[in-house]
C-alpha cells in the first residue's frame, strides 16, 4: 500500500515538472524565434553556440522552478486549483520580469517587451488547463481520506467547518469525544472506515498514547499542535552522551543572524521606500482630498522586549474611529473604514509608511505582527504565552500574515509566530517576502474578524492556555 501511494506521488511529482518543462519550451520557442535574432542583429556577430543556447534556457528552467516551487505552484493536491493557477501565474511573472532584464543586459539595451507579454500569455493559459488536468488526476488516485475525528470539550464546529472547505481531500466521517475512552477510540480508529485520525484539544497524556498507538499501526495522524509542541519541533537535537537531547535556546537569533536581518531591513526598505514613494504621493493626496483629515495614522504598537513606538501608516478610517478610546480589531463592513480606506487595506498600502519605521530599526521587514499595548493586555490575561512573540522585533510583514489571515485566531497567529522565531534563517526571511508578494493580491488575507469569532475567540484562548 505505501509503495503504491508513494508511486502516486510520484506520477504527480512528475506532471508537475513536465508543466514547468513545457513552459521553458515555450520561453524556447519565443527565444529563438524572436529574441536571439534581434540580439544578434542589434549587436552584430554575436552568435551562440549550442551551449550559449543551453545555458539561456537552463537558467530559464531554474528560476521557473525556484519561483513556482516556492510560490506553492507544485503542491498539486494539497492547495486548491484556484491558489495553485494564482501561484503559477505569479511565478510566470516574476521569472519573466527578470528574464527580460537577462535579455536586455545580454543586449546592452532594451529589447521589445511585447513578445515577453505573448509568452506570458502562452504560459499562463497553458498553466491554467495543465493545473486542471493534474488536479483531476490527482483526486481519480487520491479519493478525498475518510477522518475520525477526536476531540475534548471545546466546540468543534469552527475546525469542522474548516475541513469542509476541502471536501476533495478531507471528510471527516465520524467524530468521538475522548471522555469515551481511549480504548474506545482505538477500537473505532481501526475498524477499517477510516484511513486517517485527527486529534483536536485533547489532554497531553491521552494524546501521546493514542499518537504512538495510531503510528504503530501505519495509521495517519493529524494532529493540532500546542506552544510546548512548536517550541521542541524547533529545539535543536544535540548528542552529548548516548541519549538524544533536544536543546531550546534562550535567545531567538544569534548575533550574526542580526546583523545580517538588520543589514537586508536597510536594504529592502530603502529600495521599496524609493519605488513606491510615487504610490505613497498618490495615497497621501488621496487621503487628504476625501475628508481633509490628517494623511497618517499614528499608533503606539510594542516590537521586541515589548518596547513600545509609534508606527506610522496610511490613515484607512473615519477621524474619530475610536473616539471612545477602545482598542478593538477591524471586523468585516466595519463602517470606520472609509472608502479609500478599504482600497489601501486591500492591497496594502496602507503598510507603506511602515518602511521608515523599519529603517529607524523598530520593526523589521519579516517578523510578528505589531500589537497595541492594550490588546496585548487582552490576549495576556487569557494566554500568558503571547509574550513570547515578542522575542523578536515586529515586522511588516511575518509567517502569521502569510500563512494565516488577519481573523485567524491570535492562539494560532502565536503559534505560527513561534514556528518563525524557532525556526528562524536568512532564506526563511527571503522566502516569506517572496510569499508575501503573492498574498499582497489574496484578499481573504484581508478579512476582517466576524463578530462570532470575536466572542469565540478568548473562550478558544483559554481553552488552549498551556499550564
Amino acid at each position: 500500500m505505501k509503495k503504491i501511494e508513494s508511486l502516486k506521488r510520484i506520477i504527480i511529482l512528475e506532471l508537475s515538472l513536465i508543466g514547468i518543462i513545457i513552459d521553458t519550451a515555450i520561453y524556447t520557442f519565443f527565444w529563438f524565434t524572436m529574441y536571439y535574432p534581434v540580439l544578434a542583429n542589434r549587436a552584430r556577430g554575436l552568435n551562440y553556440y549550442f551551449r550559449g543556447h543551453v545555458l539561456v534556457i537552463l537558467i530559464y528552467f531554474v528560476l521557473i522552478l525556484f519561483f513556482t516551487s516556492t510560490f506553492g505552484g507544485l503542491k498539486v493536491g494539497y492547495l486548491k486549483p484556484g491558489d495553485i493557477i494564482f501561484s503559477q501565474i505569479f511565478g510566470i511573472i516574476a521569472v519573466n520580469v527578470i528574464s527580460f532584464f537577462q535579455l536586455s543586459l545580454m543586449g546592452n539595451w532594451l529589447v521589445p517587451v511585447r513578445p515577453m507579454v505573448y509568452c506570458s500569455l502562452v504560459e499562463i493559459v497553458f498553466s491554467i488547463i495543465w493545473t486542471f488536468i493534474c488536479n483531476s488526476f490527482y483526486h481519480r488516485v487520491f479519493p478525498p481520506r475518510n477522518l475520525l475525528f477526536v476531540h475534548g470539550d471545546r466546540s468543534i464546529d469552527d475546525i469542522l467547518n474548516k475541513f469542509s472547505t476541502r471536501p476533495d481531500k478531507y471528510l471527516v466521517r465520524d467524530s468521538m469525544n475522548i471522555s469515551q475512552g481511549i480504548e474506545a477510540v482505538k477500537a473505532e480508529g481501526m475498524n477499517g472506515h477510516y484511513n486517517g485520525v485527527v486529534l483536536w484539544d485533547i489532554p497531553t497524556a491521552d494524546r501521546n498514547k493514542l499518537l504512538k498507538y495510531f503510528y504503530s499501526v501505519n495509521m495517519r495522524v493529524y494532529m493540532m499542535p500546542k506552544i510546548p509542541d512548536v517550541l521542541v519541533a524547533g529545539s535543536d537535537s544535540i548528542h552529548l552522551f548516548d541519549t538524544p537531547i533536544m536543546l531550546t535556546r534562550e535567545y531567538a537569533l544569534t548575533a550574526g543572524q542580526r546583523f545580517t536581518k538588520r543589514t537586508i531591513d536597510i536594504v529592502c526598505a530603502l529600495l521599496l521606500a524609493i519605488i513606491t514613494s510615487p504610490i505613497m504621493l498618490i495615497t497621501a493626496i488621496c487621503i487628504k482630498l476625501y475628508d481633509r483629515g490628517p494623511v497618517l495614522y499614528s499608533q503606539i504598537r510594542c516590537t521586541r522586549d515589548r518596547r513600545e513606538f509609534r508606527i506610522l501608516k496610511f490613515r484607512s478610517m473615519k477621524v474619530d474611529a475610536e473616539k471612545d478610546g477602545i482598542a478593538r480589531l477591524a471586523s468585516k463592513d466595519d463602517n470606520r473604514i472609509t472608502p479609500i480606506g478599504k482600497f489601501i487595506r486591500a492591497v496594502r498600502i496602507d503598510e507603506l509608511p511602515q518602511l521608515f519605521n523599519i529603517l529607524k530599526g523598530d520593526m523589521s521587514f519579516i517578523g510578528p505582527r505589531p500589537e497595541r499595548p492594550e490588546i496585548i493586555d487582552q490576549y495576556m490575561d487569557e494566554m500568558p504565552e503571547f509574550a513570547y512573540r515578542m522575542r523578536v522585533k515586529a515586522g511588516l510583514a511575518g509567517y502569521a500574515q502569510v500563512y494565516g489571515k488577519y481573523n485567524t485566531t491570535p492562539y494560532d497567529k502565536l503559534k505560527l509566530d513561534l514556528i518563525y522565531i524557532e525556526n528562524y534563517s536568512v532564506w526563511m526571511d527571503i522566502k516569506l517576502m517572496i510569499l508575501t508578494l503573492k498574498i499582497l493580491l489574496q484578499p481573504e488575507s484581508t478579512e476582517g474578524v466576524d463578530d462570532n469569532q470575536i466572542t469565540a475567540m478568548k473562550a478558544a484562548e483559554n481553552e488552549n492556555t498551556e499550564s
